[in-house]
């Protein structure tokens, strides 16, 4: 079953008089617990759609149906709602707030959603320990390592149980051995069942995936699985 269904998907913006075609009728389907990486050279329009497909942005043109729901033409309040409930975010900068504890910044999107304080505590530990920082739960960004950060990242992005991860560039700031530990844990998540999309224009955390999409001028030039994940023995 499709979890995301993206039909002639167009994005436009206009800077000054001139007018720049981010996406060109983009149509892709994702089905629930697949593992995709989008990936392109910068300019190629995969930021652009990674924003369209997290509801950060709207489609100039086409349709784009989550989890059943037509979202391309909802307002702003409306895409909000969506984005806390289907989708979970990691980003290359961590986006943590400095002020916060580890186990603060997890459970701020269940502050947004109305979950009474001692469930969201439960819910914020149970995910950091799935994560493998429990030990650290009570300490501040500055106190935790790059690797340890984006571990907070991805616990905040599992902890409303949505369907969908959405990690942009998430290995971006991590060295190589950190790099192979966190794209380690994508993996886990995915084996517990949750779709995870990667954008990246690293070639080889995009072979972590289980499908490659390679976007150039805002279109899709290939689309693939990866054949060597999935002939590899399950361990």
């Amino acid at each position: 079953m499709n979890i995301i269904q993206l039909k002639n998907i167009a994005r436009t913006y206009r800077v000054g008089s001139e007018t720049i075609h981010a996406l060109r009728s983009v149509s892709l389907d994702i089905s629930k617990n697949e593992y995709v990486a989008l990936m392109g050279p910068s300019g190629s329009g995969k930021s652009t759609l990674m924003n369209v497909l997290g509801c950060l942005d709207t489609p100039s043109e086409g349709e784009y149906m989550l989890n059943g729901t037509a979202v391309s033409k909802m307002t702003d309040n409306d895409l909000a709602v969506v984005r806390n409930k289907e989708i979970g975010f990691v980003f290359q900068s961590f986006n943590l707030l400095p002020r916060y504890s580890a186990l603060e910044n997890v459970i701020l999107p269940l502050v947004y959603a109305g979950m009474p304080k001692l469930e969201r505590v439960a819910r914020g530990e149970e995910v950091l320990e799935q994560v493998g920082l429990k030990e650290r739960m009570y300490h501040k960004p500055n106190e935790l390592s790059g690797g340890q950060k984006q571990r907070v990242a991805i616990a905040r992005a599992l902890v409303n149980k949505p369907a969908i991860i959405l990690a942009d560039e998430p290995t971006g700031n991590l060295d190589s051995k950190t790099s192979i530990e966190i794209m380690g844990l994508f993996e886990e998540i995915h084996k517990r069942g949750n779709a995870i999309i990667l954008v990246t224009h690293e070639e080889d955390i995009a072979e972590y995936a289980h499908r490659i999409v390679r976007l150039k001028d805002g279109l899709v030039e290939w689309d693939k699985k990866n054949e060597r994940i999935l002939k590899s023995p399950v361990l």
